[in-house]
């Protein structure tokens, strides 16, 4: 079984490395609708529409332009690389819409930028 580190992790938007990148968070989901009949003992599903959304993370770059296009309401389109970008690796990729981003400044802090995005469309699992 393969592990790997958080250090290789790689965001592309807009088919651009983001700078700065301090983590992600992919979340998928589906949706499932109960199919129980009357007689039924147990209740019993069908799956039904997936989804996904995530978060991004990041050291403030107002210089990295692809920092720049993460803007609330943009739709963006994103490689999400846990694995970094080696032949092979494992790579998730799709669009999203940006749902909210902050900006957090702390008193002897890196200033952060975090972003939100809920996914439109499917959501492609493939390798670099």
């Amino acid at each position: 079984m393969a592990t790997h580190h958080g250090k290789e992790g790689v965001v592309k938007a807009g088919g651009t490395a983001l700078a700065e990148l301090t983590g992600f968070t992919l979340e998928t989901t589906a949706d499932v609708v109960e199919d129980t009949e009357l007689s039924d003992a147990t209740k019993s599903f069908l799956a039904g529409r997936t989804s996904f959304s995530g978060s991004l993370d990041m050291s403030y770059d107002e210089t990295d332009s692809p920092q720049q296009t993460l803007t609330v309401g943009s739709t963006i389109a994103f490689i999400l690389l846990p694995e970094g970008a080696t032949s092979g690796d494992e790579s998730f990729s799709g669009s999203g819409i940006i749902t909210g981003m902050s900006v957090t400044n702390g008193m002897d802090a890196v200033i952060t930028r975090s972003v939100t995005f809920q996914g439109t469309g499917a959501l492609t699992r493939g390798t670099v």
